[in-house]
């Protein structure tokens, strides 16, 4: 812009640029990394991650990646928001869960949380939670009239509810202004505990709280569809949201037979969603699951005032990590961030030591604070879905919608929810999708901070008192980080035994440049494994490195270098190696041409990214423990 011509835009001083000419410029990157020559289409693809559920992500979105018209706020098919203000006026509901079995305890926790921040409170009651007798003294000090009150009871829901909407009388608060969830989940009981034998009484006896709550507690929901036991049984974000669609199906068919109009039956379910540290993934999920529902009520008859789902969303515990868990304080808060964004009307933020046990004080106080910086400093609720208009963010809440309708779809051909979880059909999909999530958190092409990348052996270990077990026998619970346990348990039984880790011994060979980067590959492997690494201030070749190998007092060792360096020493390193007592040598790269070469040498096996590095370092250990 100039004095001149102060009207002329500021744009209009570049060139316009198109998607062929990005696209050379993405051939030329590609071809100066070695990672391929191809070109035009092919090398943008080059650039795309592969997700779940078949969805793939482009490097590049334009308006011509644009998904159809989401609509408004407030309006059908929700896909931006529940309401027309979103979560402007009051920001969303801060949500903490407690799981204290003495009352006492957690009557202490549940009123410092709404003391600093928490506006209502999720409690476990019943079987790992506090006794049913005991839910007067929990929320003993609550006053019921301002603080929402949510029930997670399992099969003690009905007696857990009587008695929440005895203490409402009791307490003189209207009961018609009471809000919160009773948590009656009958098809949820059955997905965490494969027991259905009482399963048409508890969905008759959910329809009847319904019934009560729509004509004396309109503010309280009775029913919560809870799509947490799919994602903590290794479902992936579709078949996380085609459940909860197949599950509040089977309920509107319970309430509405129990004589409910379509508008009461949708008014009484409250969903539940995990929220992940993939962010763009968890706001487009929230989205596209009001979308899904959105059409569901429309399907049934129910009207547009009443087809807006109700979130909940909770951060997810499958991602949380039990070895050095504050970096789950950052995972947290990305998640209840995307959790915000994605519009849903309750977060919760679990504690960064959940996984460990019982939460202590300070565990909660950054829970509930890590929302109150989201909501009071960044300001997040006081725009109505900011990541709308977002082509990527439209494209991947129109594309995981498409693929959770079509595992909705099959759930209700395989006969609904109820049937699909008693054939086995569920969990025989979800497993399934573990078992290949297993095999990219095993070769780290997703990884987990902390724990299979970038671990810390000499962080001291975190305790805390034990919690409830949870109910189980039906779908399982699973963690990213759970063979990665399993490796560093064996690493801690060894320490205790011995009064030491198990050691390798990193063989750097050549100069520094051609050293690094397998060595600090090869440290963060090991690591990964608990496998303290050990090497010599310096490079190391065949004439020195078996003193330098007995002054570690390892037992294995690893090779470190270019391929280069590799063709000149390796192999008479290796053969150093061997004849000096190492049980097992690994190279650090892809042994190409030259593997029968380093084999014969004495090169027991090859490491290198992509690897299955549970599988090498599960070996690794069995010989260190052997030794």
């Amino acid at each position: 812009m100039t004095a001149e011509s102060p009207e002329l835009p500021l744009a209009a001083a570049f060139p316009d640029a198109d998607r062929e000419q990005w696209q050379r410029l993405v051939e030329g990157v590609l071809r100066k990394s070695g990672v391929t020559e191809a070109s035009g289409a092919a090398a943008e693809d080059a650039l795309a991650t592969d997700l779940q559920d078949g969805i793939r992500i482009r490097p590049l979105y334009t308006a011509e990646d644009g998904a159809a018209a989401p609509g408004h706020p407030g309006f059908p098919p929700f896909v931006r928001a529940g309401r027309p203000e979103g979560t402007t006026v009051a920001g969303w509901d801060v949500r903490q869960r407690h799981v204290h079995t003495d009352p006492r305890q957690a009557n202490e926790s549940v009123l410092a949380d709404l003391e600093n921040g928490v506006r209502s409170v999720w409690l476990t009651v019943g079987d790992g939670g506090v006794p049913v007798s005991g839910l007067e003294q929990a929320l003993q000090g609550v006053y019921l009239d301002l603080a929402a009150v949510v029930l997670d009871a399992g099969a003690d829901f009905a007696a857990a509810a009587e008695e929440l909407l005895r203490l409402y009388t009791a307490s003189g608060a209207p009961l018609g202004e009471a809000a919160g969830c009773l948590g009656a989940d009958p098809l949820g009981l059955l997905a965490r505990t494969g027991d259905d034998a009482k399963l048409r009484l508890q969905l008759e006896s959910a329809a009847r709280l319904a019934e009560r709550c729509t004509a004396e507690a309109p503010g309280l929901r009775a029913l919560a569809v809870d799509a947490l036991p799919y994602h903590e049984a290794g479902g992936s974000a579709a078949e996380e949201l085609g459940t909860s669609l197949a599950t509040g199906v089977g309920y509107l068919r319970q309430l509405t037979g129990a004589g409910l109009g379509i508008d009461d039956a949708c008014r009484q379910l409250e969903f539940r969603y995990a929220a992940t540290a993939d962010q763009f993934l968890t706001i487009a999920k929230l989205r596209a699951a009001r979308r899904l529902w959105a059409r569901v009520a429309e399907v049934c008859g129910a009207s547009p005032a009443a087809a807006a789902q109700r979130q909940h969303a909770v951060t997810s515990t499958v991602m949380m990590t039990r070895r050095d868990p504050w970096v789950n304080m950052l995972r947290t808060t990305v998640a209840g961030l995307s959790a915000g964004v994605g519009g849903a009307e309750a977060v919760t933020v679990l504690p960064f030591d959940a996984a460990l046990g019982l939460p202590d004080a300070f565990a909660r106080r950054i829970a509930r604070n890590t929302q109150s910086v989201l909501l009071e400093e960044s300001h997040l609720s006081k725009v109505i879905d900011p990541a709308g208009g977002s082509w990527y963010v439209e494209s991947l809440t129109d594309e995981l919608a498409r693929a959770a309708w079509a595992w909705f779809q099959e759930i209700e051909g395989a006969g609904g929810q109820a049937a699909a979880l008693r054939s086995g059909m569920i969990a025989g999909r979800l497993a399934e999708t573990w078992q290949r999530r297993t095999d990219d958190l095993a070769r780290r092409r997703e990884p987990i901070t902390g724990v299979s990348e970038f671990p810390h052996l000499a962080e001291p270990p975190v305790h805390r008192e034990p919690a409830p077990a949870p109910i189980g026998g039906g779908l399982p619970r699973v963690r990213r980080d759970d063979a990665y346990e399993r490796l560093r348990s064996r690493s801690d039984a060894h320490l205790a035994t011995s009064g030491a880790r198990p050691k390798v011994f990193l063989a750097a060979l050549g100069p520094v440049a051609a050293h690094t980067a397998r060595l600090a590959f090869a440290a963060n492997l090991f690591q990964a494994g608990g496998i303290e690494t050990v090497q010599e201030p310096g490079p190391v070749d065949a004439e020195s490195v078996a003193e330098a190998f007995a002054r570690s007092g390892a037992r294995t060792a690893c090779l470190c270098a270019s391929d280069a360096v590799y063709g000149e020493q390796a192999a008479a390193v290796a053969a150093a190696l061997k004849s000096a007592g190492a049980v097992r040598v690994h190279l650090a790269g892809k042994p190409g041409e030259r593997r029968e070469e380093f084999t014969a040498a004495g090169v027991d096996s090859f490491v290198f990214a992509g690897c299955d590095a549970v599988e090498v370092l599960s070996s690794a250990l069995d010989v260190m423990e052997v030794a």
